[in-house]
């Protein structure tokens, strides 16, 4: 594979009152340029960490990451994040979202044409045209994501970090995002990581899921490559015999692992009531 992106050994501890949290441990994963990895797993498994890892929004305790052979550790234009909050600033337009972005990054390397084209380009990309003149509490939920979207792919990034960016829409809009993603992803070819809970949307979109274990100590799991052809329609898909049995596979892998945390949940709380029971008795004895 060609490792474009390289995680490795890649460990991380919080501090907390009671001492070291361990969040990630030992998280090794290669991207290849151009490939759409989804994360998912249960709340608390480290996804978020793992992408505010490769953003340099956090830096590994152990480990490190390497984006075409050198080293990440501090957030960079290459590496653009799309939030599930779209961050858009309320008081500018759609238009003056992007531009903010585009002039960061391109200030001095664009004329001011060059710039508008390229902002209603990446807005044409995400159909957002029609309403760049429009603040953000003028337009949808839905709207405000691909503004969103438009302003990181602004930035011409090398990897498009997205964490959980249609979580907050309802089920027809984010369709329609899904949809419109994939159509970019496939212009585009960029390298894509998202965090998703949805996994049909997981197997929709990737190219490979990255299954994460429960914290603490959170590492991956399984990977499991998902080989259905592009363009991929979710209508044709429904009835495939292959897209149902990777769906069976990420499912089967989630409620083995809630399974496993429901176990330790009951067995500890046994524990912490029959021990105390014990002691009386030996005292009483």
């Amino acid at each position: 594979m060609n490792k474009y992106l390289q995680l490795s050994e890649v460990s991380i501890d919080f501090p907390t009152p009671k001492g070291r949290f361990r969040a990630l441990d030992k998280v090794d994963l290669n991207i290849a340029q151009g490939e759409f990895v989804s994360l998912i797993g249960h709340s608390g498994c480290g996804k978020s960490t793992v992408l505010n890892i490769v953003a340099g929004l956090h830096r590994a305790t152990e480990g490190g990451v390497l984006l075409e052979g050198r080293e990440v550790n501090a957030p960079g234009p290459e590496r653009a994040v799309v939030f599930q909050n779209h961050s858009l600033l309320p008081w500018l337009t759609a238009y003056e979202n992007v531009e903010l972005a585009v002039k960061q990054v391109f200030k001095g390397q664009k004329s001011k044409a060059e710039m508008r084209e390229w902002i209603i380009h990446n807005l044409e990309l995400v159909h957002m045209t029609h309403a760049m003149d429009k603040r953000p509490d003028e337009i949808s939920g839905g709207m405000k994501q691909r503004v969103g979207i438009a302003r990181a792919l602004a930035m011409e990034p090398k990897v498009l970090l997205m964490d959980e960016p249609f979580g907050a829409l309802d089920a027809l809009t984010r369709a329609h995002l899904q949809d419109s993603l994939m159509d970019i992803h496939a212009d585009l070819g960029n390298t894509v990581i998202m965090i998703t809970h949805d996994v049909d949307e997981a197997v929709l979109l990737s190219d490979r899921i990255v299954m994460m274990t429960n914290g603490p100590a959170a590492t991956i799991g399984e990977i499991l490559t998902i080989d259905l052809e592009r363009p991929r329609k979710r209508v044709a898909l429904a009835g495939d015999a292959r897209y149902n049995h990777f769906r069976q596979e990420v499912l089967a892998f989630l409620y083995e692992r809630q399974r496993k945390v429901e176990d330790f949940g009951a067995q500890k709380k046994l524990h912490e009531t029959v021990t105390p029971i014990k002691v009386n008795l030996a005292k009483q004895g």
